[in-house]
């Protein structure tokens, strides 16, 4: 039996995962860690943390489980994308990394659209300038940090530089490196008149591979860190909401992959490159090769939901919490709730966007506010689907759900009414290190393409199909369409 290994470098964790070639996790691994804030709005972290929660998370694997080391033969690489690991020549880190969630970088993505064009950039890279992505933060460690700035030799994102102290290589997958926005998302590769624009030495941009591609080997170095034979192959993997779409099987046209976590993910598999015209959604490289993804983000999906309970209904288990609000008609008796407690980033990036309950008479009690939230949540969610058929993609059929919030009958079916789509859960539950696990397995050769291992090793356990209340959601939905318009000048106010 061959084995292989996912690694998933998230914000607060390295999770490891064993795979068998079958399909079947033989286990899972993880070490824990935090990252900084030193300042409001700033996010950091020290890249060696990623190391050695990989390391770690290795040898627990190693000795929680009777596999011998010589049966595992690739590695693949998944992990938060965005952040920003600056090298010198000599390959030392030149400072913490700064973070996906980092927001210091308001002047520079102002910059960015000064000198390329807001169009012209959406053109290229698929997406407006966003405080999270990678390229600002280059141009915030110009402007502010020019001594680290001037001693740049590599730039690398985070699970690349796990990547490169596992190999020595410096190296990166496709989906990752469309995350930067220093990327041509149709020519899958750097963009020149980006990186020329922004001042960026190309020399500092590591090579760019399929997911499923061999970009380096174990170094004996890497080996005796982990306990594992040198020369295993490392795969190119991908970014992590690109691997979590492989681990749920959505990688093919009309297979959406929806994640009801803290934020709300809509990620919708594409063969052809397709952008959104404004830039509302994000465009970015599948880690499948040769394919593409929308994907759009809210930014308090189940958030909204527990914040609701902690707020009115402390202590109460969320099941029992819901079980009343079942009994409520489709629509709450006329009670819109929206799910802008963190402000939103799809369809609506405004970070002075608010929630609110919208609606409410003597007539709502605690089960209509319940249901509310579910319903508003859901038409969040609507709205990056509305997107991604208007840009293009109008065979969405089914919709693959994970997270925390969909273990709710009464949340899959409200979804399934106001998405207009059959929701289903899968059996893989381990998101993006079963991903980055199952590119490794196809870059060995077990599966010629990552959609014949999909179809083979990722399957529909249950199915929610839309219901009678469609109807009454898709009037419904207009009307909660029209309150973000008509209440900006409010949240501006309001924040003021």
């Amino acid at each position: 039996m061959r084995y292989f290994i996912g690694i998933d470098s998230s914000t607060t964790a390295t999770k490891a995962l064993l795979l068998a070639e079958t399909g079947e996790v033989v286990s899972v691994a993880s070490s824990t860690y935090d990252y900084d804030t030193p300042k409001p709005l700033w996010s950091e972290q020290q890249p060696e943390l990623w190391w050695t929660g990989t390391v770690a998370s290795i040898r627990q694997l190693l000795a929680e489980t009777a596999v011998p080391p010589q049966s595992i033969h690739a590695i693949g690489l998944t992990g938060q994308m965005h952040g920003l690991v600056l090298l010198d020549a000599a390959g030392q880190v030149l400072r913490p990394a700064l973070l996906w969630n980092d927001q210091r970088t308001g002047a520079e993505c102002d910059e960015m659209r000064a000198v390329i064009g807001k169009q012209r950039l959406i053109d290229i890279t698929g997406n407006d300038a966003l405080t999270g992505f990678t390229a600002p933060k280059i141009l915030w460690v110009k402007n502010n940090e020019p001594e680290i700035y001037g001693r740049i030799a590599h730039i690398l994102l985070p699970k690349d530089y796990v990547r490169y102290k596992l190999t020595g290589e410096l190296a990166t997958d496709k989906a990752g490196a469309a995350g930067t926005q220093l990327f041509d998302v149709r020519q899958r590769n750097w963009s020149a008149e980006v990186v020329e624009k922004l001042g960026i030495d190309p020399a500092w941009l590591p090579k760019t591979f399929e997911g499923t591609a061999v970009t380096g080997h174990l170094t004996p170095a890497a080996a005796a860190a982990t306990g594992l034979p040198a020369g295993i192959p490392v795969m190119a993997g991908g970014g992590d909401q690109a691997a979590n779409a492989v681990g749920t099987g959505a990688v093919v046209d009309g297979v959406v992959a929806l994640s009801l976590g803290t934020s709300g993910v809509v990620f919708a598999s594409s063969d052809v490159p397709v952008v959104e015209p404004d830039g509302r959604l994000h465009a970015f490289c599948h880690a499948a090769p040769g394919k593409w993804h929308l994907m759009g983000v809210m930014l308090s999906a189940a958030g909204s939901l527990r914040w609701y309970r902690d707020a009115l209904a402390p202590g109460v288990d969320f099941g029992d919490l819901l079980i009343p609000a079942a009994n409520v008609p489709a629509g709450s008796e006329g009670l819109l709730f929206l799910p802008y407690l963190t402000g939103e980033r799809t369809p609506h990036p405004d970070p002075l966007a608010r929630g609110g309950f919208i609606g409410l008479t003597v007539r709502h009690g605690q089960p209509h506010l319940t249901r509310a939230v579910l319903e508003g949540v859901a038409f969040g969610l609507r709205d990056s689907l509305e997107l991604m058929r208007g840009a293009g993609l109008a065979s969405i059929t089914q919709v693959r759900a994970s997270g925390g919030g969909l273990r709710s009958p009464l949340w899959r079916q409200i979804l399934a009414d106001v998405l207009q789509a059959e929701i289903v859960t899968v059996n893989t539950t381990e998101g993006a290190a079963y991903g980055a696990a199952v590119l490794a397995l196809v870059g060995a050769g077990v599966f010629n393409s990552v959609e014949a291992a999909c179809a083979e090793l990722v399957k529909v356990t249950g199915k929610t199909e839309p219901g009678e209340d469609t109807a009454v959601y898709n009037q419904l939905y207009p009307l909660y369409q029209g309150l973000y318009p008509a209440l900006k000048p409010t949240f501006a106010g309001l924040s003021g």
